[in-house]
């Protein structure tokens, strides 16, 4: 089999997306990009590769995403390892890092980052504007890959492994950035099955209402933010009132923004002036 009829033979394997799906799981084992795919598509495949990526589609067709098969994803033009310790990054965060550099500019700012996990959030932000980054995480797996991934992308950054429901971190800073678990428990087992069965409960969970780490963030951001601080947070799509109201408290200038698809995605505000 050449390589053309293994991407068709894999393609009509799958469902979603099929072709770029297909051609990523035969990129990742073959180790080819994609410029080389087009150029070899009538070389021959081995058997022991087509074997390997038979076993990756059958993982794929039992639901496991194929960030997690292939290791890594794709985020603000970036690439970032991933792994079953860590949410797999998601185009819809991309409105959160886009905020926050706008809101960073020229400036060089300190920027913490709540629940870090892969460390997209804050490794992008760094990337792209003159940010001093320091990350927390409740899960060391999670931080490890965070690490390895600010390595890959040459951010210095510090790394905390904290679980933020029961300690503050220690410092101040210009901007805290989070995309908190923030799933109602009770609605986890109703998500596609890529998501409830194979991505950390721990990233998802934010308790009965969702807002358990939205009130705590906004409960400790004070203590935490330099004058004129900002705090900004990705939300679901139902919850832009509800963390609106939490961060009315101690913060000023709070606004709402929407993603592309017209989702209120982002609450941002500035820390009350004394």
């Amino acid at each position: 089999m050449v390589i053309s009829e293994l991407i068709k033979y894999v393609r009509e394997q799958l469902d979603d997306n099929a072709e770029f799906e297909a051609r990523q799981l035969v990129m990742h084992i073959m180790g080819v990009n994609h410029t080389e795919l087009i150029l070899k598509s009538r070389a021959e495949v081995s058997e022991e590769i087509t074997s390997e990526i038979m076993r990756c589609v059958k993982r794929r067709k039992n639901g496991e995403p194929l960030q997690y098969i292939i290791g890594t994803a794709e985020f603000m033009s970036l690439e970032f390892k991933v792994t079953p310790d860590t949410l797999i990054p998601r185009s819809d965060t991309e409105t959160l890092v886009e905020t926050v550099i706008d809101c960073i500019g020229e400036r060089k700012v300190t920027l913490l980052d709540i629940g870090s996990g892969t460390g997209c959030i804050g490794i992008s932000a760094a990337h792209y504007t003159n940010a001093d980054v320091t990350f927390v995480d409740v899960s060391r797996s999670a931080l490890s890959i965070a690490e390895e991934n600010a390595k890959k992308h040459n951010i210095n950054a510090e790394f905390i492994n904290m679980d933020i429901l029961k300690q503050i971190p220690t410092g101040k800073y210009d901007i805290i950035v989070s995309n908190p678990p923030y799933i109602e428990t009770e609605v986890i087992e109703t998500l596609q099955r890529e998501v409830k069965d194979y991505e950390p409960v721990l990233a998802l969970d934010g308790g009965a209402d969702g807002l358990k780490f939205y009130r705590r963030i906004a409960e400790i951001a004070p203590s935490l933010l330099n004058a004129n601080g900002i705090i900004a947070f990705e939300i679901g799509y139902n919850q832009g009132e509800a963390v609106f109201e939490i961060l009315q408290k101690n913060f000023e200038n709070v606004k709402l923004i929407n993603d592309l698809c017209g989702n209120d995605r982002v609450v941002i505000g500035s820390l009350k002036r004394n």
